[in-house]
């Protein structure tokens, strides 16, 4: 069985009315490009990581564009289809052809996923039925919150109790995971309480809080820090309580964070509890520095400890290693790095540009990329059980240790 993206592009902000107070897109500057694992060894800058990290589109595709796009893709598919899932830069609830583009899909007799949506587009509650009737089986849908002053305000929805009366129904009748960015003192005490309690009522499968990002150490990586002057960040250890406190008062909602963590499962980094599985990864035989971001570092300083140790992990001023740039690395104490460096494989880094800043010692240092995933964050956890999170940390950490013994120094 096969499963179906159709992509119906827009852009932030401008197909989707509006930029939401908090939206990490908001005020995005014209950045050069980043570097990153796609580009070619000689020249820095590649469509990935100079356009799609921004989500530069046009706009919205015409609807004869998508239709003709995903006929041609079924046509190369030899497979049933399993799922179809709608993506795009802009928010499909804004998408001008939306219903038209459901019909179409609903024909496929596939089950219909939206990979996110405000609901800022949905302006009548006769929506809810419409999707229910046209094979929707699953939504992640941004809530914000259930007070319909704090979306209009923050979210600039302009119907927002239509917008959760359409929550509210399609809860009860198809899988809706809601997700919301936590302001501090606007959307979080009692509001959040409010908020998980409205949705567990009515069926929601679960909520993703996010921590929001205010500035580059947090994430912000497009020159346009910070979104909201003067707005409180929690930090990783007071969103990881936050998160299980919300666990603890609403058990039949899944509620998981990112950065931290997923309560149910026990990730980012269970595997660190499993004493077994950690037994069954390579042995480290030579040295390296690993760079990764500070929330991770101690997860994997303590997983490689059990590992035969020799690899030294050693953080940047950045929470989320994935978004690690090379001004990260010029910060470093070069002092303190082995002769192999292995970075992140999904930084936003070029990989000669990071040879020559990590070597600006005298000290030349070989730079390889580790694996692209070590563990699973809220929004890709939410939708696996434990074992399969184990399975990918296995996966990931033993494709690391091969890494460290393949290019590192002698012990």
């Amino acid at each position: 069985m096969a499963q179906l993206t159709v992509d119906i592009g827009g852009r932030p902000g401008i197909d989707c009315r509006g930029f939401c107070e908090y939206c990490y897109f908001k005020r995005v500057k014209e950045v050069p490009p980043l570097g990153c694992q796609y580009c070619l060894p000689f020249k820095k800058g590649c469509d990935y990581c100079s356009r799609s990290v921004q989500e530069h589109y046009s706009g919205f595709k015409s609807f004869r564009d998508v239709a003709d796009d995903t006929l041609a893709r079924l046509n190369t598919m030899n497979e049933d289809i399993s799922r179809v899932t709608i993506s795009g830069g802009g928010d499909p609830s804004c998408y001008p052809q939306f219903g038209d583009l459901i019909e179409l899909l609903s024909s496929m007799e596939a089950p219909l996923h939206i990979g996110y949506t405000s609901g800022k587009g949905f302006d009548s509650p006769k929506i809810a039925k419409f999707l229910i009737d046209n094979q929707m089986s699953e939504l992640s849908f941004t809530v914000f919150s259930v007070n319909p002053l704090l979306r209009k305000r923050y979210m600039h929805d302009p119907s927002p109790e239509v917008s959760l009366s359409i929550l509210d129904e399609l809860c009860g009748a198809i899988d809706v995971y809601a997700a919301a960015v936590v302001l501090p003192g606007i959307n979080d005490g009692e509001q959040l309480m409010e908020t998980c309690q409205w949705l567990e009522e009515r069926g929601a499968k679960g909520i993703i809080l996010m921590r929001f990002a205010n500035s580059r150490e947090n994430g912000l990586i497009l020159g346009n820090e910070p979104v909201i002057r003067g707005q409180r960040v929690h930090t990783p250890e007071e969103f990881r309580d936050l998160v299980t406190d919300m666990a603890g008062c609403f058990p039949q909602l899944k509620i998981s964070g990112t950065p931290l963590w997923d309560p149910q499962i026990g990730s980012p980094f269970t595997i660190r509890h499993e004493p077994d599985l950690i037994e069954k990864l390579p042995w480290i035989t030579r040295r390296a520095s690993i760079i990764t971001g500070s929330v991770a570092a101690p997860f994997i300083r303590e997983i490689l400890l059990q590992c035969g140790g020799g690899a030294t992990v050693i953080p940047v001023k950045k929470d989320i290693a994935c978004l690690i740039t090379i001004e990260d690395l010029k910060d470093l104490n070069l002092a303190r790095l082995e002769k192999t460096v292995i970075i992140p494989g999904r930084a936003f880094v070029h990989d000669r540009e990071a040879s020559v800043v990590l070597s600006a010692d005298g000290v030349e240092r070989m730079v390889v990329r580790g694996p692209e995933m070590l563990t699973a964050d809220a929004e890709t956890s939410m939708g696996m059980t434990r074992n399969e999170v184990l399975s990918l940390e296995l996966e990931g950490f033993a494709d690391l240790i091969r890494t460290i013994n393949q290019y590192g120094q002698p012990g």
